[in-house]
């Protein structure tokens, strides 16, 4: 549709120059863009450009496009044009004529455009902002605050890129701080140093760091409103500190107060701020870690074991935090020799008073033993034997108390009445429920150093650590119900990569992990292998038809999240079906594929001369298997959780010095504190929910002193609910290794998965 102009012009073209349609054509896509802008004059020439330019100054048009912004709802239209003259009409880069006749103050000027350059600066601008996608129009509506302060911030670094602003700006670009502009003040509490922090925004305005946070709280992106269209942007490193200080610890007022323990994991707090100030109490705790962290503390020459130096590194990583006042966390894997490098610790720390050490009832014998062997100049005790009031009364520097946890929770009283110079709680994730009396007597104890050794601090849930970390260092991880909305709701059911990053850099200065392959070259082969079963047609219909019965009792009743403990009792009735359909029915004379799969694999052991471990958690399982054992004429040792602490040590001795082809142990009795490198071979009848728990198991076969390669076979039935375990094992692992690695984290397992699991099977 052509404007007036138009029809002049081709009126014009047509009547009196005698030019071919093609240059009628350029003629007027040249002088298009300008027909509203120039005089069109009748008496054109034959050569209409030159005609125009008869006595105009040529310029040459800028070829740089500029963003022109206009309010749009609660953000922005931009519009990416160019003005070949500064206060001239605005075009679309690379579009329209080349050349241009333009009035410019008072004066008529031929403007050349350099089209392609013009185009090629455009896409250059759009490429370097990153809230702007590549469109012909070079139109685009930024419809929330973020996205237009995150372009203004990008336009500024283009300095050959011009931002036009109509009258009544609704932006303005928002100023960037580090933490440099942070001034902080730390002052001393009873229990307690308090950090309060101030942001000098301008010379009317200044932000402390509780509303910082607030601030961040509510707006997730880079920019915090101040109001009346202003922004604060913080940069990444900056606002990651602040989030870290917020995490280690709570807020009272406009003061954040940190626990001292916390101190440690805030090595460089005092970094990069733009003031630090502190009182004396802070340099002084500040100074006491330094110190306590520096010493090189030499093993004790009453240690008759010669350590290894990963067993050195740990027994001064020790040394050092007790030295500072702290307690840790040795969670080595199982067979590194956590009791060895506790005993040098509790030998440099013996003439500041006695020592207690809590421990399964099957290890405390374990403790003795390496005791009297590696540590015979401490006196060691039983809390069992004889008068407990009397044994207690009568403690002495360089005495070593053990206990069982049975009697951790009956004489708790007595035991927190003494003034202990080291607590060493072993297997510690038997304290892990935070809501037992067993608990709770531990949380009671005084101790001068607390010290808890795992190979599992971790096997279900976030919660479990925090009660490990509640018994070692008190207050560091907060109360239970911040260290869930902070860390264990975040981690577990949002998978939050900075919530773990915190939780970690928390407490790694407090626990310290080592591997069997980082520390020991020398440490055979192990080699692990799961043999699928197939059940016979006869124990398959069992199995399936026990699971539906199960599964319609549970469906007639409540719903899955109120009734976890049916769901798992149902589950493991499932799990000893599969064990052995004898265990539930033994009237039906159902044979069982897993027990001809075991007396299969263990006769081939025997004519290869090896010797096996063989697990299971069920009592009255490894009862059958004993059975069948005899019929067959194998030798072995045997034990469970009825056995006595004599017969225990006895059945382990004879089979060290080769008594028996097979030792059958129930899981929970004998799954720690044994040393039977006699073994090269474990055998686990049936998988447990946590794999922690059969890896403990089997590194009583695989750890130091095993000089053959070690092979673990797991027994499960195809298709059943132990398929369906195994199958979680890899989850349960990332669990743990979420805080000891960095690794992803995984929901814990409820009430709901569990039926899930019976559905599926």
């Amino acid at each position: 549709i052509f404007t007036e102009e138009h029809r002049r012009l081709d009126a014009i073209l047509g009547e009196r120059l005698a030019v071919p349609l093609e240059a009628k054509a350029r003629v007027l896509k040249t002088l298009g863009a300008i027909a509203p802008l120039v005089e069109i004059h009748s008496n054109l020439g034959l050569d209409a450009h030159e005609h125009l330019a008869a006595g105009l100054e040529t310029v040459v048009g800028d070829p740089l496009p500029r963003l022109l912004l206009l309010p749009f709802q609660q953000g922005l239209q931009a519009r990416m044009r160019v003005r070949p003259l500064p206060d001239g009409p605005a075009y679309l880069p690379g579009h329209g004529g080349a050349s241009l006749v333009v009035e410019h103050e008072g004066a008529r000027l031929l403007v050349q455009r350099d089209l392609a350059g013009e185009l090629r600066n455009a896409q250059r601008w759009v490429s370097e902002l990153t809230r702007l996608e590549a469109n012909p129009e070079l139109e685009w509506a930024l419809e929330d605050p973020e996205s237009c302060l995150q372009l203004l911030l990008e336009a500024e670094q283009l300095p050959d890129l011009v931002l036009e602003w109509p009258e009544g700006q609704r932006f303005q670009t928002p100023r960037s701080f580090g933490m440099e502009a942070m001034r902080l003040k730390v002052a001393s509490g009873q229990d307690w140093f308090g950090i309060g922090g101030e942001l000098r925004i301008d010379e009317d305005r200044v932000l402390d760091m509780k509303t910082l946070l607030d601030l961040m709280d509510h707006n997730p992106g880079r920019f915090l409103p101040l109001g009346e269209g202003r922004f604060l942007s913080l940069t990444q490193a900056f606002r990651r500190r602040l989030s870290d200080l917020r995490s280690f610890g709570e807020f009272r007022g406009k003061e954040l107060r940190l626990h001292p323990i916390a101190a440690l994991a805030l090595g460089e707090l005092e970094e990069g701020w733009g003031h630090f100030q502190t009182d004396k109490g802070w340099k002084t705790h500040q100074a006491h870690i330094r110190a306590a962290m520096a010493q090189n503390p030499k093993v004790p020459i009453t240690c008759e074991a010669e350590l290894r130096p990963y067993q050195e590194e740990g027994f001064q990583w020790l040394a050092r935090l007790a030295e500072a006042g702290f307690g840790a966390c040795l969670a080595d894997d199982m067979g590194l020799g956590k009791t060895i490098q506790a005993l040098a610790l509790l030998l440099l720390r013996g003439a500041a008073g006695p020592a207690l050490v809590v421990a399964p009832t099957s290890v405390c014998a374990n403790w003795e033993a390496e005791t009297r062997k590696f540590a015979p100049t401490l006196r060691v005790r039983h809390l069992a034997e004889g008068d407990r009031e009397h044994t207690l009364n009568t403690l002495e520097p360089m005495d070593l108390l053990l206990c069982s946890y049975g009697l951790l929770h009956t004489e708790s009283e007595r035991l927190q009445m003494v003034e202990w110079s080291t607590v060493i709680l072993d297997e510690a994730q038997a304290i892990k429920n935070a809501f037992t009396k067993r608990s709770q007597a531990a949380m009671g104890l005084k101790a001068g150093c607390r010290l808890i050794l795992s190979g599992t601090p971790l096997e279900n849930h976030l919660g479990e650590l925090w009660n490990l970390f509640r018994f070692i260092n008190p207050g560091l991880l907060g109360s239970l119900e911040s260290f869930q909305r902070r860390y264990q709701t975040p981690i577990e059911r949002d998978r939050d990569p900075e919530a773990l990053h915190r939780l970690r850099r928390l407490t790694a200065p407090f626990l310290l992990r080592r591997t069997k392959a980082q520390v020991l070259e020398e440490l055979p082969s192990r080699t692990e292998i799961t043999l699928e079963l197939e059940p016979s047609a006869e124990e398959a219909a069992f199995l399936e038809a026990l699971r539906q019965k199960s599964l319609e009792a549970l469906e007639a009743g409540q719903s899955a999240e109120g009734q976890t403990l049916q769901v798992l009792a149902a589950i493991t009735r499932l799990r000893r079906a599969c064990c052995n359909p004898s265990l539930i029915q033994p009237e039906l004379g159902i044979e069982s594929s897993k027990l001809t799969a075991f007396l299969e694999l263990v006769e081939e052991l025997r004519e290869n001369r090896h010797r096996a471990l063989v697990f299971s958690q069920f009592v009255d399982h490894l009862s059958i298997l004993r059975r069948a054992l005899d019929e067959k004429g194998f030798a072995y040792q045997y034990l469970d959780g009825s056995t006595s602490t004599k017969a225990r040590t006895q059945a382990v001795t004879a089979f060290q010095r080769g008594e028996g082809e097979l030792f059958l142990i129930s899981l929970k009795a004998g799954g720690t504190g044994l040393n039977l490198t006699g073994a090269d071979y474990v055998i686990h009848m049936d998988p447990w929910w946590n794999p922690a728990v059969e890896d403990q198991a089997s590194d009583r076969a695989h750890r130091i002193g095993q000089t053959r390669p070690v092979t673990i076979y797991r027994l499960i039935i195809k298709g059943s609910i132990e398929q369906k375990i195994v199958g979680l094992h890899q989850s349960k692992r990332q669990l743990a290794d979420q805080l000891l690695d960095g690794r992803t984290s995984t929901a814990r397992l409820d009430a709901k998965a569990l039926l899930a699991l019976l559905r599926e099977s």
